[in-house]
């Protein structure tokens, strides 16, 4: 049954594509080519204003990611401060551990 919707709905669009086509083979009169190519302008206006909106999205879109990289960023750094200030305080409780493993050992 999908499979059936979705057969006819290519049909249905091949023959809105081919109608549309038959219709500007069709222009013969001055009248037709001027409505033709007001439509014409008139899609091209819109495709230009699409264009800029999407264009101005993809400006955001890569000011935010560039935003996000920098946060990730330090955020790799902050951790890797906190590791090495971590690792730093294992070596000293080692270190304080050993001291008095071996202060025990000298009584």
């Amino acid at each position: 049954s999908a499979q059936i919707a979705d057969l006819q709905q290519k049909l249905l669009d091949a023959d809105n594509g081919d109608r549309a086509k038959q219709r500007w083979d069709s222009i013969a009169t001055i009248l037709e080519a001027k409505c033709a190519l007001k439509y014409l302008l008139g899609e091209l206006v819109s495709s230009k204003v699409q264009e800029s909106k999407l264009q101005s999205n993809l400006e955001q879109s890569q000011a935010s990611c560039s935003d996000v990289q920098k946060m990730l960023m330090e955020e790799r750094n902050h951790i890797a401060e906190l590791e090495a200030e971590f690792q730093n305080q294992i070596l000293v409780q080692e270190q304080q551990h050993q001291e008095k493993v071996n202060h025990s050992s000298w009584k």
